[in-house]
């Protein structure tokens, strides 16, 4: 069996404080081990370096893909609402045109709020119920009390603003007139 010998020099202009370089023997088989053991650590380190490149390119495309999506997320419903605007700026158009038939007019405003309330459906969107019903602070913000002793008290008596809800969540409350009751005189 052939010995290896491993040689490393003394640098001479290196301090004399460094330890002293040794020479080591090896058996041949043990020396083509480490040999192998070396190129696969390489090989190894090779792809950890690749595979940490690819990762932060991996990272970054996400990153960037979120952002564009943060930005055209709502693409759909804008180009929807560019409909309804368009709708509105000709209904406009024909009202300053001095048109004076006033239903028509009407109509056309009503077929517009249609369709602006079916494309708010399409995304979720409905009105909170609140005429009528009790208050709930979760879905109402009380703007104003009435007294009323016909109706039960926190009974909402006028919607003065609808309120509405995005997919079960509250986007906006209805801001409402709510009943209360009237002080009654002791005899």
């Amino acid at each position: 069996m052939e010995e290896h010998k491993v040689n490393q020099k003394e640098n001479k202009e290196e301090p004399k404080n460094h330890k002293e370089e040794k020479t080591v023997t090896l058996k041949e088989p043990e020396y083509l081990k480490l040999k192998q053991e070396a190129e696969k650590a390489k090989e190894y380190w090779d792809k950890a370096i690749r595979l940490q490149a690819e990762f932060e390119n991996t990272r970054k495309r996400l990153e960037k893909d979120k952002q564009d999506f943060a930005k055209f997320a709502n693409e759909g419903i804008i180009t929807e609402l560019l409909n309804v605007l368009d709708d509105l700026e000709r209904t406009v158009s024909l009202a300053q045109a001095k048109h004076e038939d006033l239903p028509a007019f009407l109509k056309g405003v009503e077929m517009i709020l249609a369709h602006l309330y079916e494309l708010l459906k399409e995304y979720g969107v409905k009105p909170i119920e609140a005429e009528g019903k009790l208050f709930d602070p979760n879905f109402h913000e009380a703007l104003m009390q009435i007294e009323d002793k016909n109706l039960a008290e926190h009974t909402i008596v006028e919607e003065l603003q609808k309120g509405y809800l995005m997919n079960d969540r509250v986007i906006r409350t209805s801001k409402v007139k709510v009943s209360k009751k009237g002080e009654q005189k002791q005899t």
